[in-house]
Order: structure tokens, then sequence, then C-alpha cells
């Protein structure tokens, strides 16, 4: 939109300079080919007069005149009876001539359609005259051409249009400074209800748009700074009774898997221990969807801010986590690309932990007995990647774009139904870090979950 004003502005002046200027400069050229015109002719008729005198004295001052003009420049001059200096050659018979000897009138001929040629030659006949300068206008004695060049016109006519088209430039230059001014300053508004727009889109609900501008843009960010409060009272009172309600939960949860744990020590009726046992892995299976809720909500909540968290730290303490129920399955948990050094991350406190539990959660479902689930490091720049990779069944491009909707579950190995909340967890809080989540195709078969976080500097942030 920016260009779009500057183009127009600029080009408003343009037509407005072209309007002005052009017609100046040909009117200035015009009277410049008639001034000159009308010197050269003056010239000529004088010293035609001369001529038609014919006397010693006239010829001799119609040399003089006549050897007063630049080498470049010609007089030529013809006489029928009359007296013509020596040093001035006969002009060169033409209509021109023919005119002015038959018929008495002058010629001006500037050589050229286009402006004008090298040479402007003027033929002027002259009349026969007494030495008291009574003129015989019916009898023709000679002529005189004037053969002037035009240069020094060429060069004034530079010096018109040049200098008009310095100035033109100039003041362009000058438009395009301040059509760049004005148009960022009619369209800052704008920017600002873009830039609070592009932090909503992110996720920042508190972003406004200060209410400046012309009286439709100050409308349009008093609109939306007011939807925008309506829908931040409106996600904080879902977040604030998601994190109730799973809060809430949890007790009777609790109670109830203790309830069912006391009722199946105490039966011994198989098919009733088999219902109990069912009953209470759905009660560990909601305990976890609540626990999930309850994390979502607080991720949603950006509560915390990101600090510098040795990398290899967190992944060696939750891998001594979840090695044990990998050793019961026989799979091999690998750390790689770790040995260069302790990368430091940006990331909230206990963000990470949740990410690694639930990322490898989800690759030992889906792990076959015997498999290894790799875990790699690897620093570029000013981000890390964290991938880890399984051997499982993987994910068809259909699943993967749907892997990260909340209370979507894949097919896994072991029997156990997740939440469907691990993954949508997981891209929350490292999207809450400034990071990225990303699901590939690992090299052999199975899943890649790569992680990409913000690196930060040893001893700082």
């Amino acid at each position: 939109m920016i260009r779009q004003l500057i183009r127009s502005y600029v080009l408003l002046v343009a037509v407005a300079i072209a309007l002005f200027t052009v017609p100046v400069a040909f009117t200035l050229t015009d009277q410049l080919r008639e001034d000159t015109s009308e010197a050269v002719e003056r010239e000529a008729e004088t010293m035609a007069r001369l001529l038609g005198v014919g006397d010693t004295a006239s010829c001799e001052a119609l040399a003089q005149l006549a050897g007063a003009y630049p080498s470049k420049e010609k007089v030529e001059v013809t006489a029928t009876d009359r007296c013509a200096p020596e040093r001035l050659r006969e002009p060169k018979a033409d209509a021109a001539l023919a005119k002015a000897l038959e018929h008495g009138e002058n010629t001006i001929d500037w050589g050229s359609d286009f402006i004008w040629g090298r040479n402007l030659v003027v033929t002027v006949p002259a009349f026969e005259r007494s030495p008291d300068g009574r003129t015989d206008a019916e009898k023709v004695v000679g002529a005189v051409r004037v053969k002037f060049a035009t240069d020094d016109l060429t060069a004034r006519l530079w010096q018109i249009w040049g200098f008009r088209a310095g100035l033109a430039v100039l003041v362009l230059l000058a438009a395009a400074g301040i059509g760049v001014f004005a148009a960022r300053r009619l369209t800052a508004p704008l920017r600002q209800l873009n830039e609070m727009a592009s932090k909503m889109s992110d996720g920042d609900l508190t972003a406004r748009s200060p209410v400046t501008g012309p009286q439709e843009t100050q409308t349009l960010a008093r609109t939306l700074n007011q939807a925008g409060e309506r829908l931040d009272t409106l996600i904080a009172s879902q977040r604030i009774f998601v994190a109730d309600a799973s809060h809430q939960l949890r007790t009777p949860l609790t109670a109830l898997r203790l309830s069912l744990d006391n009722i199946a020590d105490g039966v011994d009726d198989e098919f009733v221990r088999e219902d109990v046992e069912q009953a209470t892995a759905e009660v560990v299976r909601m305990s976890r969807l609540v626990n999930g809720l309850l994390v979502l909500a607080r991720a949603e909540a950006k509560v915390t801010a990101a600090e510098p968290l040795s990398l290899r730290d967190l992944i060696q303490e939750r891998l001594d986590v979840w090695r044990p129920a990998a050793d019961e399955r026989g799979v091999t948990i690998t750390l790689r690309g770790s040995a260069d050094g302790r990368p430091l991350v940006l990331a909230s406190p206990g963000h990470l932990d949740q990410v690694l539990d639930n990322v490898l959660s989800n690759a030992l479902e889906v792990s076959p007995d015997g498999a290894t689930i790799t875990v790699s490091v690897e620093t570029r720049g000013d981000e890390v990647v964290l991938s880890v990779l399984d051997e499982g069944p993987g994910m068809s491009d259909a699943e993967k774009s749907r892997a990260f909707d909340r209370f979507w579950r894949g097919q896994g190995l072991t029997g156990k139904s997740g939440s469907g909340l691990g993954l949508a967890v997981v891209k929350q809080l490292v999207t809450d870090d400034n990071g990225t989540v990303a699901l590939k195709d690992a090299p052999g078969g199975g899943l890649c979950v790569a992680l990409t976080l913000r690196a930060a500097r040893h001893g700082g942030g």
C-alpha cells in the first residue's frame, strides 16, 4: 500500500510538472526561433539597403558588415548592376534566390521541419535606392543571403530543456521523499493494526492497537481492541474452567482408583477381578486425560518465562526415568550427538520435562519389543534440534497432519490407549518457547519427532 501511495503521488506530481514545464519550454523554444530569425532578417535587410544604394561608401559598409560575421557563418551577395564586394561569394541559384530576384520576397529557411537544421538561411532582395534613401520598390537589383550557424541556438535549447528537466527531477525526488513520509504516516495506524493482528494470531490475546490516525482507522482500532478484550476474557475463562475442572477431578479419580484397588484385593472371583481391572484401567486413562488437560491449560496460560537450561542434563534425567519401563520390554534407549558439549536452550522450567515424557511415552508405546529408541541432539547456529526416533509403524501423511489435534489417538502396539493429548501438549509447550515441532519419517522406518529449540549462550540468556 505504501508503494502504491508513493507511485500515485509521484505520478500526480510528474503530470503537473509536465503540464506546466513542457508548454513553457516549447514556448521558449518558439520565441528563440522567432527572435533569431527576426534579428538575422533585419541584418540581411540592412545589407540589402546598402546593396540597393550601390555607391562606393555603401559597398564598403556592406563589406564591413559581412566581415563582422564569424568564419562559420557566411554572407553571400549577388547584384545586377550594383557593386558587390569581391570577397563575398554569390549565392547558389535556388528557389529562394529566384523568389527574391523575381518577386522581391524574403525567404527564411531553418533547414529542418523539426526545430532547425545546421544553418538558418535568410535570403532578402535588394531594391534600387537613391543616395537620399528613396526606394524603387519595382526594381530588384540584387539579393543578400545570410547563412547563420545554429550551434549557439542548439546550446541555448539544451540549456532551456536541460534546466527544466533537472528541475523536474529534483522536484520528483522531493515529491518521492514527501510521498514516503506522508505514506508512512498515513499507513502507520494500519501497520499497528496489522501488528496487533499478527500477535493475536500467534496467541498473544493481550495485544492492543493504539487508537490513532484518521477517524476510520480509529474506529477500526477501537472495534478490534474491544474484540480482543472479549476474546481474551472468553479464552481466559475457558482456561480457568479447564484447569479448575481438571484439578477438581483428580481427587475423586484418585479415590476411585484406591477403592477399585481395595476391591480387587478382596475379590476371589476371576470374572469380577477382570471387571475391576478393566475399570481401573479406564480410571487410569481418565486420570491421564485429566492431567493432560491440566498441563495444556497451564501451557496456554503462559505463566512462566523462558530461561537457559542444560538440555543434556534434562534428557539424561528423563531417560533415567523411562529406561526401567523400556527394559521390561527389551527396548533400548540411546543418546547420540551430545558429545560436543552441553548445549543450553531457552525454555520455561518444566516444559521440556513434560515434552520429553510425552514424546518418549509415545515412542515406547509404538515400539515393538527389542526395538531401539534413539535420542539425538544437534546444534545448528542459534538453534538446537532434539530428535526422537522410534522403530514403530510410523505415520502416513494424513496421520501426521492430524497428530497434533487434541484427542486424536494413533495406533500403538502395546494395547494401551492414550489420551490423545500428548502431541498437542508437546506442540503447545514447544511453541510457547518459540520453538517448532515436526513429524518426519525415520530412516529405515518408524517416526522421527524433531524439536527445534532456541539456543542460549553459556552463562546467559
